[in-house]
């Protein structure tokens, strides 16, 4: 896999910290250039300064992916720096707080759906419109086993991660035959700093989680990057519209 990715151009959202930074990382351990792309300026460049020292050739680009104006300033600057687009993994997302349907504010829903689904929506379109320009490409986005399942007082959530799923698969088909692979990845519970937030903030409902984990601990950012990547690779030349779920079993249960 390493070589596949030498000479090649990743671009990882949300990777100022968590799994987008543990896939980021992956990306140029593996050789390709990489974009690193985040709302937090101060967080993404200290990610960016990080993976630059240690001999890379990373990119940081402040965007919030819910804008689809920045999104598409982001692409181009890729394209401008590096010349193409390769890989993109579209992780950027945000939580929301527990609640029951009739009692969730609309605010907050429109908030959710903004940056974990037309988020993503907004990053392929113009992903795209480059990777259909070179006739070659993969993107994964970034679902969540809460795009497979429900969970109560989960729903704002939910219904973005599975509308990511709507978008892959439709997307994947339209671009299968165009030398371009478009998948999604589930991750399940992950230590990441959302997750410990929700740990912190929200314990009961997590210990439930927790204890209908099979796996019996929480997952790490890198298992995610390993998916990511082989997903992005030849290794998966042959997977079409996919949803990997990467959940130490929870959905099986």
């Amino acid at each position: 896999m390493n070589s596949f990715f030498d000479g090649k151009v990743a671009l990882v959202t949300g990777a100022s910290a968590g799994i987008g930074f543990a896939t980021a990382k992956a990306f140029a351990e593996a050789g390709a250039s990489v974009v690193l792309a985040a709302n937090d300026k101060e967080k993404l460049i200290a990610a960016v300064d990080q993976l630059n020292a240690a001999g890379f050739r990373a990119l940081a680009v402040t965007c919030d992916v819910a804008d689809e104006m920045q999104v598409k300033a982001m692409v181009e600057l890729t394209i401008k720096t590096f010349g193409r687009l390769d890989a993109a993994y579209n992780n950027a997302g945000v939580q929301s707080p527990v609640a029951d349907t009739a009692d969730a504010d609309g605010d907050e829903f429109d908030r959710v759906q903004a940056v974990n689904l037309r988020g993503v929506w907004n990053c392929m379109k113009y992903e795209l419109l480059q990777m259909r320009q070179q006739g070659s490409g993969a993107i994964v986005n970034c679902s969540s086993m809460g795009g497979l399942v429900g969970i109560a007082g989960r729903g704002a959530y939910h219904a973005s991660k599975h509308g990511v799923l709507g978008l892959t698969k439709s997307a994947a088909l339209e671009y299968a035959a165009r030398g371009i692979r478009i998948n999604a990845v589930c991750p399940g519970i992950i230590e990441t700093p959302m997750v410990r937030h929700m740990l912190d903030t929200e314990p009961d409902a997590m210990d439930l989680l927790m204890k209908d984990q099979p796996i019996a601990r929480l997952g790490r950012p890198e298992e995610i990057a390993s998916a990511v990547l082989w997903l992005c690779s030849p290794g998966a030349s042959f997977v079409i519209g996919h949803a990997l779920s990467v959940d130490g079993g929870y959905t099986i249960r």
